[in-house]
């Protein structure tokens, strides 16, 4: 894609630090490979990298006065003009470092939100978008200003192909008109006033869903891990699935069947990243929600990966952050059509896995018994005596349940079996234990 100011792509310089402060499971060099996807996807052209290694960031330039010397000599020499950092700056430290350089200077989460500026195709995503990238400039507007949109109804470039603007400041940043602080805030008031009725829209539509009392498969993992493709592959749909990270933004949800006439709810979501900011997750809660309210997590792990476990770590703790991580789960390790010997996959390591390629459709009836299974797992053991004026319960406890006995009685029908969960509003008035 295009991106630069006279239509062409930017060339983009990567940095990473790696410190004494530093907990994660990856390497920084892992870390930095991802960034050149980030980049790539963005649209820019990557033209080198630098490490950094550090005990402590340096606090005016996060990599030290010599070494962003170093790092200008370097843009003299290879012309780039955009320098993309892989973890977040400072306000002050993107200004430090730009008064330094004859370019650009954005973090990654910058570039993430980029990307979402990209890729958000409703008013929901593009709303949440918005949201999340004036919070992140607000503070970056002292002393350099930031220009935004004239519109103040939405984000002009997301979601809309061929659009030009440089990578950073797509979205609300691609006209040349700067808004103040104080019309900033009143956008992002009226942006949280939008995505909070988007939130009850969404409860509302979850209300009328569990009414129906369909069980609901959230589908998540770490960015480009084939999520799309298998939501595709399990529910014969023609959601967009591309081989880039984040290409699905908006939650799309399908109605599919599982063995045994179970029926099922399939959602997919937005990928998860590591360094994704607290913040960039609360901009998305509207979206999150889906996976929040969901009865099952089918968690998506490319297999052929060789960071697979470290992504699918990074999943975990988001999902732990958002108070879910002791969801029923099922792992499906995709993309095993690009392994040598799948039979190698350590199953163990994973909760309830089983190995798929969501592209060429291996795996998928296997996936389908593990789901329904797990799912079953999940429900409650119950006995009820349902009166005979209710007997559409009987028919959903046939429909949704597993039932055991059943027998007929004077005052009802008897009924022993699991039911879900999410089922047990419908029956507590009729318990027998």
């Amino acid at each position: 894609m295009e991106t630069g100011a006279h239509g062409r792509h930017e060339h983009a310089y990567l940095v990473a630090v790696e410190s004494d402060e530093q907990d994660s499971l990856w390497s920084v060099e892992d870390s930095l490979s991802e960034l050149e996807a980030l980049a790539s996807t963005a649209g820019a052209d990557v033209v080198g990298t630098m490490i950094q290694r550090l005990h402590h960031p340096d606090v005016a330039t996060y990599i030290g006065k010599g070494r962003a010397q170093e790092l200008g000599d370097l843009e003299k020499q290879l012309g780039f003009d955009l320098v993309i950092f892989d973890d977040e700056l400072s306000p002050s430290q993107q200004r430090n470092l730009e008064k330094m350089l004859n370019a650009r200077v954005i973090d990654r989460t910058a570039l993430i939100l980029d990307i979402f500026a990209q890729h958000a195709r409703t008013r929901e995503g593009r709303l949440q978008v918005e949201l999340a990238q004036l919070e992140y400039r607000l503070p970056r507007l002292t002393g350099r200003g930031v220009a935004f949109s004239q519109q103040a109804g939405g984000t002009r470039s997301a979601g809309a192909a061929g659009v030009g603007g440089a990578i950073g400041v797509r979205g609300p940043g691609e006209t040349k008109l700067e808004m103040d602080r104080r019309r900033i805030r009143s956008r992002i008031a009226d942006l949280r006033e939008d995505i909070e009725n988007v939130r009850e829209q969404r409860s509302l539509h979850r209300q009328q869903r569990a009414a129906q009392a369909i069980p609901v498969v959230a589908i998540v993992g770490y960015t480009n891990a084939g999520k799309s493709t298998l939501f595709n592959a399990l529910t014969e749909s023609e959601v967009i699935a591309e081989n880039k990270l984040f290409a699905t933004l908006d939650p799309i949800t399908r109605h599919q069947m599982l063995p045994g006439n179970q029926e099922v709810l399939y959602t997919d979501t937005v990928g998860f990243i590591q360094k994704l900011p607290t913040k960039l997750i609360a901009a998305f809660r509207a979206t999150l929600e889906e996976v929040i309210d969901a009865d099952l997590l089918l968690e998506v792990v490319d297999a052929s990966h060789e960071n697979a476990i470290e992504q699918s770590e990074t999943v975990n703790d988001v999902l732990h952050d958002l108070q879910i991580g002791e969801k029923p789960r099922v792992t499906a390790l995709n993309k095993i059509d690009l392994l040598d010997d799948p039979s190698e996959l350590d199953l163990s390591l994973y909760p309830n896995a089983v190995p798929v390629s969501a592209l060429k459709h291996v795996g998928l009836g296997a996936l389908r018994e593990k789901i329904a299974q797990v799912l079953a797992d999940s429900m409650e053991m119950v006995q009820v005596t349902i009166p005979y004026e209710k007997s559409e319960l009987v028919e959903l406890f046939h429909r949704r349940g597993r039932v055991v006995l059943e027998e007929h009685r004077a005052e009802g029908t008897f009924l022993t079996g699991r039911i879900p969960r999410t089922l047990e509003g419908y029956y507590a008035p009729y318990l027998e234990f």
